[in-house]
């Protein structure tokens, strides 16, 4: 399965994100490093919605097949396909959520078409300062095997430490090694594949030099990472499996952390982010008061405040400011919300925001305010099933 004929499932991202994804974590040479290291990897950002690839080594592109301008921007599961194993998708996925090393063996594909058993080893990267997961790297390793004949006159399939016998009755092939992409059907038929001590070393040693990369590169940009994390749990960490939740919610919110000094944003949508022309790098951190300017109705921002305060939720139209070219301004039709965790205790606030001009526009769609209870609905199943996994 390709990449292109599955574009229409997978996520993708613009092309300044992609680009800025490294420039603003690590300095301008990040992708000129990357690129002389010997190995397969990628690297992912979950903070950009889809949780796509923002780098793919010549390495990865050689073993598939793809170019870099058919990976960059797409989810991994473009090189899964039918006979790829749940159970190793399933490892992968838990590991992100619960924002943990994995290592697995997974069978994926080539743009050709054809099979192959690698090694998966995945490691999060966070943030010195803040502890969040910036970016998660992922090794791939070939597996290799053997074929050999065992003592029943069968033959035996080997790679690593995996075994699946074929029964070829008095036919014996001679035994020689082979790759694991040699029998392409043979290849999609195995449930599992083990590799062996040797390429689960490799693996390792790979993510050691791409993690020592990417920290000696970001300590040249000020904003050091590291592969593990340094902060307590809890407050000032937004979790990554969070974080990829929320960006398949697609209506502009922002959510904000009223445990820290001054309540500021902790995440912004996509939506969010094309509405007011700002970066998520300017937004991250803010309070959401930088909307406002000097035709802002200080009475509304009040009630704001008081609703805040009493841990209510409201509804106001609020003219706020974009960070566009003109400086233009806009009517936000804002709904504010508590969102509580799996105790009942006020977690974050979500704030949804909707143009005013599209409030009075005839359409077969729902009301902006059902459409603005929907966004909330969808941000409290993220943060309780969030809070049910890292607790």
């Amino acid at each position: 399965m390709s990449i292109t004929q599955s574009s229409a499932s997978l996520f993708t991202t613009t092309e300044e994100e992609k680009e800025g994804t490294f420039t603003t974590r690590y300095s301008l040479w990040i992708k000129e490093a990357l690129d002389e290291l010997p190995h397969s990897f990628t690297i992912t950002d979950p903070f950009i919605s889809g949780h796509p690839i923002v780098f793919a080594s010549p390495g990865f592109l050689k073993m598939t097949g793809y170019s870099r301008e058919e990976v960059i921007g797409r989810n991994g599961r473009a090189f899964q396909g039918p006979k790829t194993n749940r159970r190793s998708i399933m490892e992968i996925r838990e590991a992100i959520r619960e924002e943990r090393p994995v290592q697995v063996s997974i069978l994926n594909y080539r743009k050709s078409g054809s099979p192959f058993w690698m090694l998966f080893h995945m490691i999060p990267v966070f943030g010195n300062d803040d502890g969040r997961v910036i970016h998660f790297v992922a090794v791939q390793v070939p597996i290799s095997g053997q074929k050999m004949r065992n003592g029943s006159g069968c033959s035996e399939m080997v790679f690593g430490s995996c075994r699946r016998e074929v029964c070829l009755g008095s036919f014996v092939h001679q035994e020689r090694a082979l790759p694991v992409e040699c029998d392409e059907q043979e290849l999609e038929n195995w449930e599992h594949c083990e590799a062996s001590e040797s390429e689960k070393l490799k693996s390792a040693e790979a993510v050691g030099s791409v993690l020592s990369v990417l920290t000696r590169y970001s300590e040249f940009a000020g904003r050091l990472v590291c592969g593990k994390r340094n902060c307590l749990r809890g407050a000032d960490c937004l979790s990554s499996s969070l974080v990829i939740s929320l960006g398949r919610i697609k209506q502009s919110f922002v959510l904000t952390n009223p445990c820290l000094p001054d309540m500021p944003i902790v995440y912004a949508s996509d939506a969010f982010l094309t509405l007011t022309g700002y970066k998520r790098h300017e937004v991250l951190g803010q309070n959401c008061r930088f909307l406002s300017g000097v035709d802002t109705d200080s009475s509304v921002l009040y009630e704001m405040k008081e609703c805040i305060l009493k841990g209510q939720p409201c509804t106001v139209q609020i003219l706020n400011y974009s960070n566009r070219k003109d400086k233009s301004t806009f009517w936000n039709l804002l709904h504010i919300s508590p969102v509580r965790n799996a105790s009942g205790k006020t977690a974050y606030f979500v704030g949804v925001q909707m143009e005013a001009s599209c409030k009075d526009i005839e359409s077969k769609e729902l009301r902006p305010e059902t459409r603005q209870l929907s966004v909330v609905g969808a941000v409290r199943v993220a943060v309780r099933s969030s809070f049910m996994v890292t607790c």
